[in-house]
């Protein structure tokens, strides 16, 4: 438990003592309070739509939806095993959220049920059956503990919220004892094990429904005051990080996974308590409101939320990247209702432009097919507002050290970077899914240029040779599906996973130990305006196969062109390779199951273009130098391989790796060792960017990967008149023929960037 103690959820929550009764308070003090509470959870459901559920598209669906109702209602015939034919108990999914749709039915406009008893009577009927022949309290949680604790109970409690009037007191109170039975307030005393993170969160929505269906503040209080450890930025495990990680299950950067769960529950949670004794104060609000732009909008791009923030579910389902952006900007526009409105402003227009920006899954149809009438209601309202503009793809850097991914953005093309480290793990695998992702955290490099919108999206998981990842360095020794411990508790030795950034520009680097192998490789990225720059060096391995470097896999059969040292592959972009192994090519059709790495009862296939680098087998100090030139014509590929000059490369060893760009003014080296490189020497492992500016000044942005070092001594050799601006870290800087900067405590950054202002003679 971190800095949150029992005793002090006992006191916030209303509760004396371990094990004492929360009282219930029906009337009185707290009666209107609840039914504040009880308008808001409907009105979740129900504001939205209230005012166009007469009009299309909402009108059919509505009118579906009752449709459908009707059918559950009247098709009920209640057993020992089953609330309906065909779904036999336990049924954790299938049962609760037929009845929970049963209950939408009866509280939205327009179904053609809004309001009738009968419907309302079969729902608790319903919930009171299953309540008896399986969530009943005293039942031995059998299987999956999530069934148990939130998915079931949120599905119940919410469906017996809107049709509250029509519960018995006797079937109300069998489902707070169920509920009692397997979410008793002390799963919220430690913030620990499987109450963290997004889990806490739903944990806390559960209580606070319960907490509705038996008019008990105590648990109320218990409810809000349980989500402290979720509103302030953690440093380890599970959680929101200042740098705009979110991480959960310890290992697993996981903002389009259950950090969706995390921002949709909280959103609801700051609007149903608005107003009422259990609010959330805006500045707990902070944390929460500041990840919108620094830990999703980074992963988000023309609406999609990229896959290496998508944990194991990343081949759930075809084009499940844009469902994930779906879902994170419906939990942006629900929570922009409540916030400041400075953040609505923006959080409007950036949705807005994802939604204008997203043509190969369009959010407003995607919406209206899922059936996601409130976010429909609410982004269609916000395009169709004049007053807000659709805010643009923003250019630049955000590197995400605590998570050990990067994005790149720049005119026409974006880039992502997937690593794994000694804090986060190669990949994660559980209940059956992502089995073969086990390199995904060996600097795979995803990358979009105009058009490319579902190129990770459309069968690719299920299709995509998984030893051939883009961007990659791996032994091909053969892996068993699930390869090492389940929940992404795969993280490698390698400390120095990170880099540093400019915002504009970045020096990313891996140190690399390979999954289940002896591979070891030391990685640079090198991010510019129209290039990325890859280094690879001191690539060694023991398994007695052979070592690949793949450029790319472009999931295409699109025309390649390969001439001496360079390629370029029609509609996506170009390769320049200026030395090295040979470039070797493969265009195949894959099959795959389904289109999903769930579904094993048909194939699809997808046509595959891989370039990739033969370091032969069991490799002693291996290099690869290579440009990817997202987005570029033939032509442009052509000029840059006829300018060996535009990228000097400074070094390329296991001790450093480091480029120089004239045009740019930029020099960029990765420290795995001190030492000299360039112009540019560090007494430490670091990251180090320097860039001259046009109007005489110049930036020098340093970072500490390892996350290690109390003291950092840098030397620019080139002459230096004075420091413009500094840094707080920044303890001394002499300036003259050639500059020398040292920084305190680099550690305490957390692999952050720091940087300071030049002025040049």
């Amino acid at each position: 438990m971190r800095g949150y103690t029992r005793r002090s959820l006992l006191l916030l929550g209303g509760v004396a003592a371990a094990g004492a009764v929360v009282p219930v308070a029906a009337t009185g003090l707290w009666g209107d309070a609840f039914d504040l509470l009880r308008r808001r959870w409907t009105a979740l459901t129900t504001d939205p739509v209230s005012g166009v559920a007469t009009l299309p598209p909402y009108r059919e669906r509505l009118a579906e939806l009752g449709r459908a109702a009707a059918r559950h209602r009247d098709t009920m015939a209640p057993d020992r095993a089953s609330l309906w034919p065909g779904l036999p108990y336990p049924s954790f999914t299938a049962t609760p959220e037929r009845l929970r749709a049963m209950a939408r039915a009866y509280v939205l406009p327009g179904t053609g049920l809004t309001g009738d008893p009968r419907l309302a009577s079969a729902v608790a009927e319903g919930i009171d059956h299953y309540r008896r022949h399986v969530y009943a309290a005293g039942a031995h949680p059998a299987g999956n503990w999530w069934n148990w604790r939130i998915g079931v109970p949120q599905a119940l409690l919410d469906a017996a919220a809107l049709i509250a009037p029509h519960l018995t007191a006797e079937q109300a109170g069998g489902l707070r004892d169920a509920v009692d039975h397997f979410v008793p307030p002390s799963r919220l005393y430690d913030y620990s094990g499987l109450s963290t993170g997004a889990n806490r969160v739903d944990l806390c929505t559960v209580m606070l429904l319960r907490a509705i269906l038996g008019a008990d503040p105590g648990r109320a209080a218990l409810a809000a005051s349980a989500l402290t450890p979720v509103l302030r930025y953690v440093e380890e495990g599970d959680g929101f990080y200042r740098d705009g990680s979110f991480i959960q299950h310890t290992y697993v950067p996981y903002q389009g996974g259950y950090g969706v769960v995390t921002l949709a529950g909280l959103a609801a949670l700051f609007t149903v308590l608005r107003g009422t004794p259990w609010e959330i104060p805006e500045d707990r609000r902070r944390v929460v409101h500041d990840s919108v732009d620094r830990s999703f909008a980074p992963v988000i791009h023309d609406g999609f939320c990229m896959d290496l923030a998508g944990g194991r579910g990343i081949g759930r389902m075809s084009f499940g990247d844009h469902r994930r952006g779906r879902l994170i900007a419906a939990s942006i526009l629900l929570l922009a209702e409540t916030a400041p409105e400075a953040d609505r402003t923006r959080w409007q227009a950036m949705v807005k432009g994802w939604a204008a920006r997203d043509t190969t899954r369009p959010m407003l149809g995607a919406a209206e097919i899922a059936g996601e009438l409130g976010f429909h209601a609410r982004l269609a309202a916000v395009a169709a507002d004049e007053r807000i503009p659709a805010a643009p793809e923003p250019a630049g850097h955000r590197l995400l050290p605590m998570s050990a991914r990067a994005v790149h953005r720049a005119p026409g093309w974006c880039a992502g970077l997937s690593m794994a480290s000694y804090r986060i793990g190669h990949y994660e695998h559980g209940n059956g899914e992502n089995l073969r992702g086990w390199h995904t955290g060996s600097g795979m490099l995803y990358w979009w240029a105009e058009g490319h919108g579902d190129h990770y999206s459309d069968g690719f998981w299920a299709t995509v040779d998984p030893y051939r990842l883009p961007g990659t360095t791996v032994s091909t020794k053969r892996l068993p599906d699930g390869a090492g411990p389940g929940w992404g508790d795969t993280c490698p030795p390698g400390r120095w996973v990170g880099g540093a950034t400019d915002g504009t520009y970045a020096a990313v680097g891996q140190h690399l130990n390979g999954l289940e192998s002896t591979l070891e490789a030391f990685k640079s990225w090198f991010f510019l305006d129209d290039a990325v720059v890859c280094l690879g060096a001191g690539i060694t391995a023991r398994d007695g196969v052979p070592v690949e470097t793949v450029v790319d896999n472009r999931r295409t059969g699109a025309p390649l062109t390969v001439e001496g040292a360079w390629a370029h592959l029609e509609g996506h972009g170009g390769y320049v390779l200026p030395g090295g192994p040979p470039l070797r090519t493969l265009q195949e059709r894959r099959t795959g199951p389904g289109g999903t790495t769930r579904d094993y009862t048909s194939t699809t296939a997808r046509d595959y273009t891989t370039l990739w680098l033969d370091h032969g087998t069991d490799p002693r100090e291996a290099s690869y130098v290579y440009l990817l030139l997202p987005g570029a014509t033939e032509e442009r590929t052509r000029a840059r391989a006829a300018d060996p000059g535009w990228a000097r490369v400074l070094a390329n060893t296991a001790r450093r790796q480091g480029v120089h760009v004239p045009s740019l003014g930029l020099i960029a080296v990765n420290f795995w060792n001190p030492g000299t490189a360039g112009p540019l020497t560090a007494s430490a492992p670091c990251a180090v960017l320097v860039r001259e500016l046009p109007d005489g000044t110049a930036t020098l942005t340093v970072a500490d990967p390892r996350c290690d070092l109390d003291e950092l001594t840098v030397t620019w050799h080139r002459p230096v008149a004075a420091l413009a601006h500094g840094h707080p870290l920044l303890s001394r800087a002499a300036t003259g023929p050639s500059l020398t900067a040292r920084f305190g405590r680099l550690a305490d950054r957390l692999g952050g960037s720091c940087t300071i202002t030049l002025r040049l003679t």
